[in-house]
């Protein structure tokens, strides 16, 4: 009986895991896309807060500041849901006009993810392994909500 019950866990899990993501798939672009983005918000301040207990400071500048300023406890969560309501209301745009809306979506915030990188590299004052922490908490970001959401895109209401 051992034997099977690793087995019959891993079924489980996998059918759990299916029934969640057919349930995605069939909720309205603006919610999977807040979902995404509160999951997208958690992992990526906990990356922040991992870098911070590793000793990377974190103290970073705005272009034209004439020194760094400290990011709160909290600022990679809210930086996340800030930005990430221009992704919800264009998956909400393509959903309703694009004619492959998964793939522009995936296509545009990609490039927009690789544009945002730009910020991190020329912050003035700021140390190198903060800008390496900020630029890599841009791609956890979009490695938590692209997917999830383009996913959604992917599957048409009936």
């Amino acid at each position: 009986m051992s034997a099977t019950t690793p087995q019959t866990r891993s079924t489980t899990s996998s059918l759990s895991s299916a029934r969640s993501a057919r349930l995605l798939d069939t909720r309205p672009v603006w919610l999977v896309g807040v979902l995404a983005t509160l999951a997208g918000a958690v992992v990526t301040e906990a990356f922040g807060l991992i870098a911070r207990g590793v000793g990377v400071p974190m103290e970073a500048a705005s272009p034209g500041a004439t020194e760094a300023a400290e990011i709160p406890v909290g600022g990679f969560f809210g930086g996340v849901l800030f930005w990430s309501v221009v992704g919800i209301v264009l998956a909400v745009a393509l959903a309703r006009w694009a004619k492959r809306p998964a793939r522009t979506f995936v296509v545009t915030t990609v490039v927009l993810t690789a544009l945002s990188m730009a910020g991190p590299a020329v912050a003035p004052h700021t140390a190198t392994s903060t800008q390496v922490v900020l630029a890599l908490s841009h791609l956890v970001a979009a490695a938590v909500i692209i997917p999830v959401v383009a996913r959604r895109l992917s599957h048409r209401r009936p």
